[in-house]
């Protein structure tokens, strides 16, 4: 990992600082629960303590790191209650993205959503997780822009923050690929309709399905997060 410019800006540098540890929480360097050693990543970044606190005050906003007067700063970690409250509201939100989208796309913007939709489907058909994870990442975030509500997009990402936290993998739970995938198809096809409530309702469903998902698996693999 290339080292903190300390040059730039105040405002840039602390910015940058918290993008850097966006990523190695998310990348697993410091992993959930670890303690946050203000003196080691001074001297790793090579700079000021004050970037850094102004760092960790916004990732703290985010929900990433946790403060704990007299004992500094530890990540986050995602509890199985976590999960059971914010998958009901990002349901909800990202129904309201999708009640937006079906009311505001244009012909071209559901050609690309097809064209999507057909990759989804082929890496479906062919197991390949990983990069269905990718195309269905692709997908929300092309109906979250489409709904054109930057308070909508900007509540979504920080609670995606959260659940990138928890590290989930609710595909991997028996039938939840071709589920998956019945799921978005059944969206699409109330965004082609143009119906709103359709869309909304549809992919309300398919949020809370990925909870659903996820105590299967935890009940399978009891390491995993559950209810």
């Amino acid at each position: 990992m290339r080292l903190i410019t300390p040059s730039l800006a105040p405002q840039s540098l602390h910015d940058e600082v918290a993008a850097s540890l966006r990523s190695r929480i998310f990348g697993g360097e410091l992993a959930p629960g670890s303690f946050i050693d203000e003196a080691a990543l001074c001297e790793s970044l090579k700079i000021s303590r004050t970037p850094l606190r102004e760092a960790l005050k916004v990732l703290t906003a985010e929900g990433l790191v946790r403060h704990e007067p007299r004992r500094g700063c530890f990540v986050n970690e995602v509890t199985a209650q976590d999960l059971d409250e914010i998958f009901p509201v990002i349901a909800l939100l990202e129904g309201r993205c999708a009640f937006e989208a079906a009311r505001r796309a244009s012909d071209a913007d559901l050609a690309a959503l097809e064209t999507l939709h057909e990759r989804l489907t082929r890496h479906a058909k062919a197991r390949r997780i990983n990069d269905y994870y990718e195309a269905n990442h692709l997908i929300h975030e092309a109906i979250i822009t489409l709904a054109n509500n930057r308070w909508l997009a900007q509540v979504i990402g920080d609670l995606r923050k959260i659940l990138k936290l928890a590290r989930l993998q609710q595909l991997h739970a028996p039938g939840r690929l071709e589920q998956s995938l019945s799921e978005h198809l059944a969206v699409f096809a109330a965004l082609k309709a143009r119906d709103s409530e359709g869309a909304e309702a549809a992919m309300r469903t398919h949020l809370t399905r990925q909870r659903e998902a996820l105590r299967e698996l935890a009940r399978n693999q009891p390491s995993r997060l559950a209810s």
